[in-house]
C-alpha cells in the first residue's frame, strides 16, 4: 500500500454486508432496513455496503426502476429509496450501533441523462466517427467519463466529498475500479481523506497495483475457480495452487476480499447453492477463515435460494427464523475477537497441513501470537476421519464446543473449525 495511506486499525479484523435496499423490504427504503440494523448488529455485522443510493437516468432505462449503476447525479439521493435526511438519519443511526457505513461509487461512467451531460459535455467520452458518447463494454444506459479530463476529475472528487460532508459516511466501495485510472484513484483518496481520515476503500478489481491505494479488493480468480471445481473442472489442488498465486503476487498487507454471493453473481449466474451445490457452507467457512475479509450479501443469513431481479422490483422474501444466522454470527465473532483471523497482519501466518487425503480436504492452521485457528474443509461427499497426533495445545469446536482430539471426523462438505484455548 502507498506510504501515504494505511487501513483503518479497525479494520483488520472487519467484515462486510452488502445492502442492497430497493429489494431488502416490500418498501424499499432507507427507513424499511433501519428496522434491520439490531438483528445486524447481533449478528456480528460491522461494515454496512449500500449499493448506489444515488438517483438512476430514465434515459434508455433497463427493466421498470433501472440499474442503481447508471446514476443521474452524484450528488443527490435515489427517491426510490427516500430522502437525503433519512440517508443521513440512517447512517447516524448505524454509527450509533457501532456500524461502518460505505457506498457504492461508479466513477468509470454515468447514466445517460446525467446533469453533467448537458452542463459539462466535455467530461465525457465520444467515438471519432460518430461523435456519440461511448457506451462502455456494451453497457447501453450508461455513458463514459473521460479521464483526461482534470476539471471532470476535481468534480468526481467534490462529488465524493459531498457525502462525506452530508451524511458522515466511512468509505467507498469503487464499482469496477480497474476501469479507472489508478493516478485518479490515488489523488481521490489523498483529497477525499483531507475531509475526514480512516476511511475504507474497497476496489471492484483484482489488481495488485491498485493496493497502492485501495484496503480491499475482489477475489474474481478464486469465485471463478471454486466455481469450475463444483462443475468438476477444476481439482482442491488448483484450488490451493491459485491461494500460493494470490500469497506471491499481491502485497503481504493487502486485504481480499472472500464471498460466495453478491448483487452480480445472483442476479446474472445464480445463487449460491445454484453454483456451489453441496459446497456453500464449506466455502463461507473458508472465507471466514482464510487470510482476507468476509462479505455476505442481502439474504444469505435466512438464507435465501432465489435469484433477485436487477432492474425490477423483487423484494427478498425473509423468513422469521433466520437459518443461518446462528452460523454466521459464530464465525463473525470468532473473526472479530481472535487474532489469528486478522487480514494484512505480518503477525499473523497460515500454514497449510497436509494430510492422506490431500485431494479431499483442505486443513489450515492460523496462528498470532497466543491465538491460534485449525479449519477442516470437506471438499468431497466423503466422510473422512484424520489422525491428527502432533497438534500442540488444547483447541475446541467453535460451533458444537466440543474439545478437539486426535481423531478428526469430518462428514461429507462438512467444516470443522477449532480455536486454541487455555482451559
Amino acid at each position: 500500500m502507498n506510504e501515504a495511506f494505511t487501513h483503518p486499525e479497525w479494520s483488520y479484523n472487519t467484515n462486510i454486508y452488502e445492502v442492497n435496499v430497493r429489494q431488502y423490504s416490500e418498501e424499499g427504503t432507507f427507513n424499511a432496513f433501519e428496522r434491520h440494523l439490531p438483528r445486524l448488529k447481533d449478528m456480528g455485522v460491522e461494515i454496512l455496503w449500500f449499493m448506489p443510493v444515488t438517483p438512476i437516468s430514465l434515459k434508455d432505462r433497463l427493466g421498470s426502476l433501472g440499474s442503481y449503476y447508471a446514476a443521474q447525479d452524484y450528488q443527490s439521493v435515489n427517491p426510490e429509496f427516500g430522502t437525503l435526511a433519512d440517508f443521513r438519519n440512517l447512517v447516524y443511526n448505524a454509527h450509533t450501533l457501532g456500524f461502518k457505513v460505505i457506498i457504492d461509487w461508479v466513477a468509470n461512467h454515468t447514466g445517460n441523462d446525467h446533469i453533467w451531460i448537458d452542463q459539462h459535455p466535455d467530461y465525457f467520452s465520444y467515438d471519432s466517427v460518430t461523435k456519440q458518447l461511448i457506451h462502455p463494454h456494451g453497457w447501453i444506459d450508461v455513458a463514459q467519463l473521460d479521464y483526461t479530463n482534470e476539471e471532470m476529475q476535481d468534480a468526481m472528487i467534490d462529488a465524493m466529498k459531498f457525502w462525506i460532508v452530508n451524511c458522515d459516511i466511512d468509505g467507498f466501495r469503487c464499482d469496477m475500479a480497474h476501469l479507472v485510472p489508478l493516478d485518479f484513484w490515488l489523488l481521490a483518496r489523498k483529497e477525499v481523506e483531507k475531509v475526514k481520515g480512516s476511511l475504507f476503500w474497497l476496489g471492484e478489481c483484482e489488481e495488485a497495483s491498485y493496493h497502492e491505494v485501495f484496503d480491499a479488493t475482489y477475489t474474481w480468480h478464486w469465485m471463478h475457480k471454486t466455481t469450475e471445481f463444483c462443475q468438476h473442472h477444476a481439482g482442491l489442488q488448483d484450488l490451493k495452487n491459485l491461494l500460493q498465486t494470490y500469497n506471491s503476487e499481491f502485497p503481504k498487507d493487502a486485504f481480499r476480499v472472500y464471498y460466495t454471493s453478491n448483487h452480480d453473481e445472483n442476479s446474472w449466474n445464480g445463487t449460491e447453492y445454484e453454483k456451489y451445490g453441496n459446497a456453500v457452507q464449506v466455502l463461507n467457512v473458508f472465507s471466514f477463515t482464510w487470510n482476507g475479509i468476509p462479505m455476505i450479501y442481502s439474504g444469505q443469513e435466512m438464507p435465501n435460494k432465489k435469484r433477485i431481479k436487477f432492474f425490477d422490483k423483487d423484494p427478498i422474501q425473509w423468513s422469521e427464523d433466520f437459518k443461518l444466522q446462528g452460523f454466521y454470527q459464530t464465525l463473525l465473532s470468532l473473526r472479530k475477537n481472535n487474532s489469528a483471523l486478522r487480514a494484512g497482519d505480518e503477525n499473523a501466518t497460515t500454514k497449510i497441513i497436509s494430510t492422506e487425503y490431500n485431494d479431499r480436504i483442505f486443513v489450515f492452521l492460523r496462528n498470532n501470537g497466543n491465538d491460534e485457528i485449525m479449519v477442516f474443509l470437506n471438499f468431497s461427499a466423503d466422510i473422512l476421519t484424520l489422525e491428527m497426533t502432533d497438534v500442540p495445545g488444547k483447541f475446541i469446536d467453535v460451533f458444537s464446543k466440543t474439545p478437539f482430539n486426535s481423531s478428526i471426523t469430518v462428514e461429507g462438505w462438512g467444516f470443522k473449525v477449532f480455536e486454541k484455548t487455555s482451559l
